[in-house]
């Protein structure tokens, strides 16, 4: 039998491209209510204008295996379409999507914008984020992007493992890229679902793709330096949160316990913050397992 991913191009004269995906993970719903919404109601008349043309492809569902069956990560062959790229035309069903995408859109396309939120497994401050890049030139262009996207919170990101990433496919083939994480929980409240619409729309029209104005929205600039920002967890549990997503923290503060499940009578494992910061970011089910991330902790950019 064949998977059917569903897509949509639309197109008016000659311009730039626009590549927009959501569900790259199966579990992440705001970029694909964002993404279907825009399929079906944006006239070509839209992508048209005196001074712009141009011609956008949107995938809301760009992992369909996974986004049918509500998993991060594929039913059928187990592949994260976040770590495959490049993929192989002969490969998994995974590795097959990734490689058209690869192959296929990504030439065609001048800016891509990917759709994230935490899925099931964790809950992010709603925000758009650009990578720091080796070019200093294309990072600008990806923060200008990031910025336009007016999310509450915007995040200059440093990559700890790029390796398999449509971010980096699209980043080394020298185009735009602007990603999001726009809540969590495997599910899509109200406020999410209208913060991915309105940073959609302002990423079209700032990518000169769709007429109209930006819509401006006040956003938090945060920072991600390295790899202290990130706080796994190294025991198996009840999580305790200490702190709530969007709390100030300093270094050393308390951000979780982890309580054993197996006994009683014994102490939580503590966790602290390794810097001073914000909590971007925090692990959502209360059972967490070795290796889990328990939180991200962010700067704040003046």
């Amino acid at each position: 039998g064949s998977v059917m991913v569903p897509i949509t191009v639309i197109r008016n004269g000659a311009g730039p491209t626009a590549l927009l995906t959501g569900a790259n993970h199966g579990d992440e719903y705001e970029g694909v209510i964002a993404l279907l919404d825009l399929a079906a109601t944006l006239s070509p008349d839209a992508v048209r204008s005196d001074t712009m043309r141009g011609r956008i492809i949107i995938l809301p569902a760009l992992h369909s295996p996974a986004f049918r069956a509500g998993t991060r990560t594929s039913p059928i062959d187990r592949g994260n379409m976040n770590r495959i790229f490049p993929g192989k035309p002969d490969g998994t069903v995974t590795q097959q999507i990734a490689d058209y995408v690869q192959r296929v859109l990504i030439p065609m396309a001048d800016a891509a914008l990917d759709m994230h939120s935490g899925g099931k497994t964790l809950d992010f401050l709603p925000l758009a984020a650009a990578h720091l890049l080796e070019d200093k030139t294309q990072e600008a262009a990806c923060i200008a992007a990031m910025q336009a996207f007016c999310a509450p919170y915007s995040l200059k990101m440093l990559e700890m493992d790029a390796v398999g990433m449509l971010d980096t496919a699209v980043e080394e083939a020298g185009k735009l890229f602007v990603t999001t994480e726009l809540g969590g929980g495997g599910t899509t409240p109200a406020r999410s679902n209208a913060i991915a619409k309105r940073g959609l729309r302002n990423f079209l029209i700032h990518v000169g793709v769709l007429q109209g104005e930006i819509e401006h929205s006040p956003s938090t600039l945060l920072n991600m330096p390295d790899d202290q920002c990130f706080h796994k967890s190294l025991d198996s549990g009840l999580v305790e949160p200490m702190v709530d997503l969007g709390d100030g923290v300093l270094a050393g503060d308390l951000l979780a316990r982890i309580w054993p499940v197996d006994r009683t009578g014994v102490q939580p494992v503590l966790y602290h913050a390794q810097r001073d910061g914000i909590v971007m970011a925090r692990h959502f089910p209360g059972l967490i397992g070795v290796g889990d991330c328990l939180a991200v902790v962010a700067e704040i950019v003046p």
